[in-house]
């Protein structure tokens, strides 16, 4: 483990690797949400005292994205946040994305039918951020293999260009240092590498983005939203709270928990130690090492599951993702389990 405060906050389950998927929670992010459930089963859910731990959610998300409180927006998926991005741009516009990136980024400009959507190689991106380019949307960190974007590069070749940027974070909030004001808007699932419950995800919002439309504005986007269940008018926030939609109260104070977590490590001490893991395993294996948690190996996860290692299947081989819950065990466990398959 990280640390021993890291090793104590997880129960242990033995090659664990599919992060990429689906996080593992810390003992207290399970015993929260257990709580919530037994609130709600007593009738003691008090909803407007669930604001707090949104609250809590927004700081915590802004430090681990280089950020600030009054930056953050809630709301319930990526694809929801990508299709308010869509919807805000002008009818004609360009966006540039990468191929074979997380449906998510991609399905909600393809599908507005108003847009000028382009596609090409995740390596190609930075060069074709030019002129002419109105929004450029991708992957901090691919989905299906873990390649990484090179966000500083990227945000000057955008301003460069005058684009517009959109950054899904699910792959890299909790492990890669960034500045999310170097961006218009950075999204991310939170059930993935934040470890909070699904049914939560978190924008940074550059104060500048002030193209972007609260399409999907709710009660809650306001400052006072108990003071504003009914209107008109309308009294929505000037800051990115005017993007929120209603929280889920079962999972919020879970979400705050997680995500605190998170929020006392330091960025690059997290890096460190899970592409510190993925890389031991790269040269277990034989392969070069990388900058990335995630590793795509050739082989069939059902094998690997035979062994006890959870990983997961995409494009035809298995994606194997390291985090502060594992260890050098689960290095040498997958490892092994992969010999044995590649010999069979």
């Amino acid at each position: 483990m990280m640390n021993l405060a890291v090793a104590n906050a997880f129960d242990r389950v033995p090659g664990y690797l599919d992060t990429a998927s689906v996080a593992l929670p810390a003992r207290a992010t399970s015993l929260a949400l257990h709580a919530a459930v037994d609130d709600w089963a007593a009738g003691r859910v008090d909803p407007s005292a669930l604001d707090a731990p949104v609250d809590r959610m927004r700081a915590a998300y802004a430090s681990i994205v280089g950020g600030r409180p009054t930056d953050v927006t809630l709301a319930g998926s990526v694809s929801q946040v990508v299709g308010m991005v869509a919807a805000s741009l002008p009818a004609g516009s360009r966006v540039l994305a990468a191929e074979g990136d997380f449906a998510s980024v991609l399905f909600p400009f393809m599908a507005d039918g108003r847009l000028d959507v382009t596609l090409v190689p995740f390596e190609g991106l930075l060069d074709a951020v030019r002129p002419g380019v109105d929004l450029v949307a991708v992957s901090a960190v691919q989905s299906s293999d873990g390649r990484v974007m090179n966000l500083d590069a990227l945000a000057k070749a955008a301003r460069r260009a005058g684009a517009k940027t959109l950054i899904d974070a699910s792959h890299a909030a909790g492990w890669l240092p960034m500045h999310s004001r170097d961006f218009d808007v950075v999204v991310s699932a939170a059930y993935k590498w934040l470890m909070a419950p699904r049914g939560i995800a978190l924008t940074a919002v550059n104060p500048r983005a002030t193209w972007l439309r609260p399409v999907n504005a709710s009660w809650y986007g306001t400052d006072e939203p108990w003071n504003n269940l009914y209107g008109p008018p309308m009294h929505l926030s000037a800051t990115a709270r005017r993007f929120d939609t209603s929280p889920p109260w079962q999972l919020v104070e879970a979400g705050a928990v997680a995500l605190e977590l998170l929020a006392g490590l330091r960025r690059t001490d997290v890096r460190d130690y899970s592409v510190g893991l993925a890389n031991q395993f790269r040269e277990a294996l034989g392969m070069p090492p990388s900058d990335t948690t995630i590793v795509s190996v050739n082989g069939d996860p059902r094998h690997l599951a035979d062994a006890r290692v959870r990983c997961s299947g995409r494009g035809g081989r298995s994606r194997l993702s390291f985090y502060v819950y594992n260890d050098l065990s689960d290095v040498e466990r997958a490892a092994r389990a992969l010999r044995v398959s590649a010999a069979a």
